[in-house]
């Protein structure tokens, strides 16, 4: 659900505990609905801290894609092999309610696109070609 720029100061509590959650788990990125907050807020961990993107857009997404390796904090021990745009740009606003344009590329832009997904409901699971790791045993 898009969060409404005025609800935004409302939420910096919360904001701060998604932040907190992220570190504690030594998760690289986290979205609302992880914690059963049906919002469109993203949280990515850099060298920076925290990076907070309100109702990410994303758009001009590379041609190219790589292929690597991705977990989720939501699916402990399983990972797999998922497709992602190299290199794209996101429209958002900051846990301060300000615009904010970014270019990404590597390993962060695969981070935005898979938390993105997660806010549209779509898990790493949905786009793996191969599950690498923590595959339950088929019957």
């Amino acid at each position: 659900m898009k969060v409404p720029l005025e609800e935004i100061k409302n939420l910096q509590g919360f904001i701060r505990e998604m932040e907190k959650t992220m570190i504690k788990h030594d998760g690289i990125g986290l979205a609302a609905n992880q914690v059963d907050v049906p919002k469109q807020i993203i949280v990515i961990n850099t060298k920076d801290g925290p990076l907070v993107l309100i109702n990410p857009k994303l758009f001009r997404k590379s041609f190219r894609k790589t292929e690597a390796e991705e977990g989720c904090l939501s699916i402990p021990g399983v990972f797999g092999l998922v497709k992602r745009h190299f290199s794209l740009r996101v429209k958002a606003y900051t846990k301060n309610g300000q615009p904010i344009e970014l270019r990404a590329e590597g390993l962060f832009a695969r981070v935005i696109q898979h938390e993105v997904d997660h806010i549209n409901g779509v898990l790493f699971i949905d786009r793996t070609k191969k599950i690498t790791k923590g595959e339950a045993p088929r019957q």
